[in-house]
C-alpha cells in the first residue's frame, strides 16, 4: 500500500520540487498541498495521512504552531517529516527526538530515506506526541529574541518592539514607521532602503506587499478587493490606513490568506 502524504510549505518551487521527488520514489500518494500552516492544519484533518511533510519557516503559522494546532484540536498525528534550511542546533534537537527532517534544498537519496523511515514507523505505531512538544520547546528556547527597532519622533528616540509595528513606508528616501492600535506613533528609521529595515526584521512577521510598503502581516485588518482585482490593505492604526499591494506580490496575498 503506497503512503497517503500531505505537503506543507509556503514556497510553490519547493512543493513542487518535493511531490516530483516522492512521484520517482513511488510508494507515496501525494493527496494535498497546502501552501500555509492554516491550511496545513486542515488538510491534515480532512484526509488523515500517513505522512506530511512540514516546512518549518512559513509566515504566520509556522510548522511549529501546526504542531501545536494539530495536539490542542485533538487531531491524531500523522508521521512527520520537517523540511528546513535550518543550522545544525536545529538538525541536533530533530535527531535527539527521533524526528525526521529534510534539508533545503531537497536531496533525492535523503527523501527516499525519509519515506522508508516513516514506512517503518507507520508499520509500528505513533511517534509520541511528547517526542513532538519536546523538540519544539528545544528549539522555540533558542529561536532569537526579536530585536527591537529605533525610531525617530519629534526629537526623540524610541525603542519599539517589532510585533508593534504596523506598517512602514519610503517616499524620498525617507522611512516612516507607524505603530499599532488607537494609540499608535510614527517615527523615522535610520535604515536607508526598505530592504535594509526587512533584514531586521522577523521574516516571519513582515511582507514586503508593495516596493514602497512593508506591513506586519498580524496587523492587517481587512483585504480590500480594488479595481482590476487588485487589492489594498487597511491596516490596524489609527488611520486605519490602506496600502496597496503591488500586481507582483498579488499571488502571495492570496497564499497568505486563502483568497
Amino acid at each position: 500500500m503506497p503512503l497517503s502524504a500531505v505537503i506543507v510549505d509556503d514556497e510553490q518551487l519547493a512543493r513542487d520540487e518535493l511531490a516530483y521527488l516522492l512521484k520517482n520514489i513511488g510508494d507515496v500518494d501525494v493527496v494535498a498541498q497546502g501552501k500555509n500552516g492554516l491550511e496545513g492544519v486542515n488538510l491534515i484533518r480532512e484526509h488523515n495521512p500517513d505522512l506530511v511533510f512540514l516546512d518549518v519557516q512559513m509566515p504566520g503559522l509556522d510548522g511549529f504552531g501546526v504542531i501545536k494546532k494539530l495536539l490542542d484540536k485533538k487531531i491524531p498525528l500523522p508521521k512527520i517529516v520537517f523540511a528546513t534550511a535550518f543550522d545544525q542546533y536545529a538538525v541536533k534537537a530533530f535527531e535527539v527526538n527521533a524526528v525526521d527532517y529534510l534539508l533545503k534544498p531537497f536531496d533525492k537519496k535523503r527523501v527516499a530515506q525519509s519515506v522508508q523511515k516513516a514506512r517503518a514507523k507507520v508499520e509500528v505505531g505513533a511517534t509520541p506526541a511528547e517526542k513532538l512538544e519536546t523538540l519544539i520547546s528545544m528549539l522555540e528556547s533558542q529561536k532569537p529574541q526579536a530585536s527591537k527597532v529605533l525610531l525617530k519622533s519629534t526629537g526623540r528616540l524610541f525603542l519599539i518592539n517589532q510585533k508593534d509595528i504596523c506598517y512602514a513606508s519610503i517616499e524620498d528616501g525617507v522611512i516612516t514607521v507607524v505603530t499599532a492600535g488607537a494609540n499608535g506613533m510614527e517615527g523615522q528609521s535610520n535604515c536607508r532602503t526598505l530592504e535594509e529595515l526587512l533584514d531586521s526584521l522577523d521574516p516571519n512577521l513582515f511582507w514586503r506587499a508593495h516596493r514602497s510598503y512593508l506591513v506586519n502581516i498580524n496587523r492587517i485588518k481587512e483585504v480590500v478587493p480594488w479595481f482590476k482585482s487588485s487589492y489594498q490593505l487597511r491596516m490596524d492604526d489609527k488611520k486605519q490606513t490602506e496600502v496597496p499591494v503591488s500586481r507582483a506580490q498579488t499571488k502571495r496575498l492570496r497564499e497568505l490568506f486563502g483568497l
